[in-house]
């Protein structure tokens, strides 16, 4: 009895006895913490200073930007950098980025939906397999090594200087990675909720309108405005595909700024921060379904 009673008594202060380091790991943890805590101010403060740099120089003149501190806030703010950029067409170009990003993120999302639910319900098909594995190539094949073969494509289609054009190859390289994304999330949906729509009479296109599509919304944003920052500020295509300053998006626009011998800098700065406006609008109305979507795969 007395054995038994100094065993249980022992495993008993064994099992109340803190674990042993566990006061300092927790101390090595939050010098990491605190460690990183200050590495994310500084890489904040590194982000800003040029942001602050474009917005403060957009509302000098021209004059005092060659003059003053780069850093200095302007003695007399001015807007003529506005009314400048908005007088040279800048409505035109606007409405060009919006129809070449609108017109590509529609159908590149709708097919990349389709065909990521087509990949994870048909798992057993070759011609399937075969499909997604050559999505994964287009993800290998950076747009600058194909602008001669797409550059002909285009002049053999009659379609150069036109959104058409920029629209198309916009479309085919937005496809892999959104196909990619998509997949994941849409192998993550239960089998059974498929299983239970089917024995209740549903079809394919049911379970793919009422079932995947609210399920996999936060990946559907996530890559609409990926693909929507690329097409956006894309400056290659429509500078090789496109010729009149009509069809002009917003990051070839910023040439009309640039004379011969000089560059009006604070007219060029106005207009980025009018070009990056929408984007930051858009990500302030999408900023949870996106993070939801990028940091899903870590929480699954």
């Amino acid at each position: 009895m007395a054995s038994g009673t100094t065993t249980a008594t022992r495993s008993t202060s064994t099992a109340t006895r803190p674990a042993r380091g566990g006061p300092v790991r927790a101390h090595k943890l939050l010098q990491l913490n605190w460690f990183g805590g200050a590495a994310g101010w500084v890489w904040l403060g590194i982000v800003l200073i040029p942001l602050y740099w474009i917005v403060v120089t957009s509302f000098k003149d021209q004059s005092d930007y060659f003059t003053q501190n780069p850093f200095a806030l302007p003695s007399a703010p001015t807007t003529e950098n506005y009314k400048l950029v908005i007088e040279s067409d800048f409505p035109r170009y606007f409405a060009n980025s919006v129809i070449v990003t609108a017109g590509t993120i529609i159908p590149a999302v709708a097919i990349s939906f389709m065909a990521a639910y087509a990949i994870i319900r048909g798992a057993g098909s070759r011609f399937l397999a075969g499909v997604n594995g050559l999505f994964l190539m287009g993800l290998a094949i950076p747009l600058q090594a194909t602008i001669i073969p797409v550059y002909l494509l285009i002049i053999r289609m009659h379609l150069y200087d036109s959104l058409l054009a920029l629209i198309l190859p916009s479309v085919a390289f937005s496809i892999p990675l959104s196909v990619l994304v998509l997949t994941n999330f849409i192998r993550d949906v239960p089998k059974e909720l498929f299983e239970s729509m089917r024995v209740d009479g549903a079809t394919e296109w049911d379970m793919l309108r009422k079932l995947a599509l609210p399920l996999t919304r936060p990946a559907l944003v996530t890559v609409s405005i990926y693909n929507g920052l690329a097409v956006w500020n894309g400056f290659l295509l429509p500078l090789i595909l496109t010729q009149s300053p009509d069809k002009r998006t917003l990051p070839l626009a910023l040439w009309t700024f640039q004379g011969q011998y000089s560059v009006n800098v604070p007219a060029v700065l106005a207009s980025v921060v009018l070009t990056t406006l929408p984007i930051v609008i858009l990500y302030a109305l999408g900023r949870r379904q996106l993070l939801s979507g990028l940091t899903a795969g870590f929480s699954r």
